[in-house]
């Protein structure tokens, strides 16, 4: 006998029903892959914004508050790094790049920082146009700007790193007065250099009222810096010639006025954090399916009681206790196959919505990818439901028939 047609009539009857119970699978199995998807996507794009960053030298402190001032450039209190240490490090010639990060201030939300012109073109991999700055006047803009290549801008005093949320105007901060002009914009890098304008760190430190690195008269843009003239900075980044280098590097400035690191390091112990929670967070999602699941069984079991009747009378006519069970079975994986899978487009959604509004807060990409571990927990949430069906199917056919007709 083919339980299919009984099935199909049974969730047609209660088509509402069996309807709220898929969405309650559904949410439940939404709810753990979007926060399985985002920890991994959290991951991928706060390691590929530290791509470009080796090594970090910085004044002894927080080694996170450094990486989250100078990678993801979230405004912070990081001192500065000793005059005579900068002019050390900025000059060293085992780096290929030695660039000092200079920040303070800000134009329409987007963050000025300064650098060096060897560094910006670095970090952009290429110009999508224009150039790099070749003088204290110019600057070079992120993909994500509101400024066009050839504009004339002003910097105000004062960091922003949310650039959506500022006017287009300025009026009511306090500018320096000193023009920049816009001669090139960098290639979209995912992180939040995207919102970020880029200018020589000797205007920084001019505009700052400190010397310049170079002398009074000189138009010089870059290494070598004089280190007579070079005052502290937030962070240096190295990017050394060899791994052998950075290692070296990384020994020598690890002193007493400087901490030498490499991003990677800080952000391994964040992940370790993160991976705590992701475990405490799985556990949660799958306490919750498992009574989710628990639920709609009861629910299932309380229709089956109304249709007591309806299976005695099949058993009565000779149906055997196999039917009985796939009819009450097919039911229950009805529920939880569908609920899985429009759980796992739903979890999809909400992951890329995620992604999305935290772009467009942070700057940084996150690749929202639907994995293996997102379909394993869709798997096990249908190996689940299948397992668990046998409960309600193995209880329909142990009524006894006498006992059911007379209950209908």
């Amino acid at each position: 006998m083919n339980p299919l047609p009984m099935i199909v009539a049974t969730i047609r009857r209660h088509i509402w029903t069996y309807l709220l119970f898929v969405m309650v699978v559904a949410i439940a199995t939404g709810i753990g892959v979007a926060i399985t998807s985002q920890e991994a996507a959290l991951r991928k794009g706060s390691a590929r914004a530290a791509d470009k960053f080796d090594l970090i030298i910085a004044a002894p402190g927080s080694q996170t508050d450094v990486v989250l001032e100078a990678i993801y450039l979230r405004p912070g209190t990081v001192p500065l790094l000793d005059p005579v240490m900068t002019a050390q490090a900025l000059n060293d010639t085992r780096a290929k790049i030695a660039s000092p990060l200079g920040f303070g201030d800000s134009i329409k939300g987007s963050p000025i920082l300064g650098t060096t012109p060897d560094f910006a073109t670095y970090l952009s991999g290429g110009w999508a146009q224009g150039r790099v700055f070749r003088t204290e006047t110019e600057a070079v803009i992120g993909s994500a700007v509101r400024l066009k290549l050839g504009e004339t801008f002003r910097p105000s005093h004062g960091m922003s790193h949310n650039a959506h949320d500022v006017d287009d105007d300025d009026h009511d901060e306090e500018q320096h007065t000193i023009d920049l002009q816009v001669v090139g914009q960098m290639n979209p890098t995912g992180t939040p250099w995207d919102n970020a304008v880029i200018v020589p760190i000797e205007l920084v430190w001019r505009i700052h009222g400190l010397p310049t690195g170079h002398a009074a008269d000189s138009q010089q843009i870059g290494r070598p810096f004089d280190p007579a003239r070079v005052p502290g900075v937030p962070a240096i980044v190295m990017h050394p010639e060899s791994i052998n280098a950075a290692y070296g590097l990384r020994n020598v400035y690890r002193t007493s006025t400087s901490m030498a690191f490499f991003p990677a390091e800080v952000l391994v112990k964040l992940y370790d954090i993160m991976g705590d929670i992701r475990t405490i967070m799985n556990w949660l999602a799958i306490a919750t399916q498992g009574l989710v699941v628990l639920s709609m069984l009861a629910g299932v079991v309380a229709i089956l009681s109304l249709h007591r009747r309806q299976f005695a009378v099949l058993r009565a006519l000779g149906a055997p206790k196999a039917y009985i069970f796939l009819c009450v079975w097919g039911q229950v994986v009805f529920i939880a196959i569908l609920g899985a899978v429009l759980g796992l487009l739903l979890g999809s959604g909400i992951a890329i919505l995620v992604s999305m509004v935290f772009t467009h807060s942070t700057g940084i990409s996150l690749p929202a990818v639907i994995g293996a571990d997102e379909y394993w927990l869709v798997a096990g949430m249908i190996l689940f439901g299948l397992i668990a069906a046998t409960l309600p199917a193995f209880l329909a056919y142990r009524y006894p028939v006498i006992e059911s007709l007379r209950a209908g």
